[in-house]
């Protein structure tokens, strides 16, 4: 990080500081915007005091960022086609960050102060996906080039389907625990049992089980809310120092050999199923790619990227020109490799091989520096620290007819918990706020409690408008912001 400014003009580097402090501030509300969510039930049951639980879960968070890895945070730079990064100036690249973020935390401080549960991952993605759209209008080139589509499907599956699970799998946890535990305390809410038994706190195992699985959430909100933040910084760093960044320049000599190594397997096994690969690879080429990316070509590609290469034993030999055709051949190959595992007759030893290429074709390209995701991580903790009221009460009396229980809040917090982690892991982005919400409304339906129609309403609605609104913000800022740059 110290020689991050070193060479840079002026102007560039104070836009430069400035867009590293819009993507720590987002990250900074990101945590106590959707931190309220992870300690929520854990708060409304009594089971910690507030300052305490949210501390700790600053600490998780914390964490759960630092041990989370890259594969969510490249899920989010890819939303964009990489072309879009450097087709621009620095000036309208500046413009880009600013305008996303812009739309980020504007929709964030707006849904927080009303006290709904909104989603900082579809206020994100909708704004990335807003300037990719004016970007095109920009640049009068057809939308399907400004947007990586395939990646913005995966991605919206992934949050429309994490949300239904959620509901599901907390509701049939109430279920059993109504069928197994029917006369716990479990099922009684903290007003009823300081009314029954003068007892504040929940019983010794539920408690337990409310701490833990809160401090789950949190690390799990780290680890997956924690990698957008780390992917919106290399977003930055690519899009403004290139030259710096859109390679590993730490990459090892031993790095650099795999990657070669890669290319050239990949080519043998084109060569090997040539015949039945072209149909399919010809037939999912996207129009408008440059001759070197389509998958004709793929000869032709690593023919180049070994010239490119040749016996280097560091990226910091090449030139920044260099090091971003270099970039364009790596990703290019793993767009091809990938489209390759969709054959159908293709065996699963060979399919398994397309994989491991495919790391290796990645391993200098989809990184990010350690002080990036130490400060990330710390802006993301702190930001838990503070701000979590406003939600609280909102997931803890708002969403059912009738107060939180113990049983309920264990369920919805266990659900959300290993399935925010199990997302982090195969690089889903997905929604805290979305999932644990709707794994509430969950039990409180299993438990024929009801829901608060007005309350449901007003967050289905911020989810709803919160993708196009995003969209349109930072769309709208990207295109005004070209007629000045």
């Amino acid at each position: 990080m110290p020689d991050l400014f070193v060479g840079l003009e002026t102007h560039i580097a104070i836009t430069l500081f400035l867009s590293l402090a819009f993507v720590l501030a987002f990250e900074f509300i990101n945590g106590f915007h959707d931190t309220a969510n992870a300690v929520a039930t854990v708060i409304y049951t009594q089971s910690m005091k507030p300052r305490l639980a949210v501390f700790y879960s600053g600490i998780f968070n914390f964490l759960g960022v630092i041990a989370g890895g890259l594969a969510v945070a490249y899920a989010i730079v890819h939303l964009l086609p990489v072309d879009l990064l450097i087709s621009v100036n620095s000036t309208r690249g500046m413009a880009m960050v600013f305008s996303l973020l812009t739309a980020a935390i504007a929709w964030n401080l707006g849904t927080w102060y009303f006290g709904l549960p909104a989603s900082s991952s579809h206020t994100l993605i909708g704004a990335i996906l807003g300037v990719g759209v004016a970007n095109s209008l920009i640049n009068h080139s057809p939308i399907s080039q400004g947007i990586n589509w395939g990646k913005a499907l995966d991605v919206g599956t992934s949050l429309l389907l994490s949300p239904l699970v959620g509901a599901l799998l907390a509701g049939l946890l109430v279920i059993l625990l109504r069928r197994y535990r029917a006369n716990s305390n479990i099922h009684k809410t903290p007003h009823q049992r300081q009314e029954i038994e003068g007892r504040k706190h929940p019983p010794f195992w539920t408690r337990f089980l409310l701490i833990m699985s809160a401090m789950g959430v949190s690390f799990a909100h780290g680890s997956n809310d924690g990698q957008k933040g780390v992917g919106l910084v290399m977003l930055v760093l690519i899009g403004i120092v290139p030259a710096k960044f859109v390679l590993d320049l730490s990459s090892t000599p031993y790095q650099l050999d795999r990657t070669r190594d890669a290319a050239r397997h990949l080519e043998q096994f084109y060569q090997r199923h040539q015949p039945e690969l072209e149909k399919i690879l010809l037939s999912s080429a996207k129009p408008g790619k440059s001759n070197n990316c389509q998958p004709q070509a793929i000869v032709a590609t690593v023919a180049q990227l070994q010239q490119l290469m040749g016996e280097r034993t560091a990226y910091s030999a090449l030139n920044a020109t260099q090091r971003w055709q270099v970039r364009s051949h790596l990703l290019c190959l793993d767009e091809t490799a990938k489209r390759a595992m969709s054959l159908p007759t293709l065996p699963s030893s060979e399919k398994q091989l397309l994989q491991n290429l495919r790391k290796d074709l990645t391993a200098t390209t989809e990184y990010a520096p350690t002080w990036v995701i130490i400060a990330v991580a710390l802006s993301l903790g702190t930001g838990t620290m503070v701000g979590w009221r406003r939600v609280v009460k909102t997931v803890g009396e708002g969403i059912g007819k009738k107060d939180m229980t113990y049983a309920q809040g264990v369920s919805a917090q266990m659900t959300a918990a290993v399935s925010i982690g199990l997302a982090s892991q195969f690089g889903f982005p997905v929604s805290t706020t979305q999932v644990l919400s709707s794994a509430v409304a969950g039990t409180m339906l299993a438990d024929k409690a009801g829901l608060q129609l007005s309350t449901v309403r007003s967050i289905a609605l911020a989810w709803l408008f919160t993708l196009p609104i995003a969209m349109l913000i930072a769309g709208g800022l990207y295109y005004l912001a070209s007629f000045w740059f």
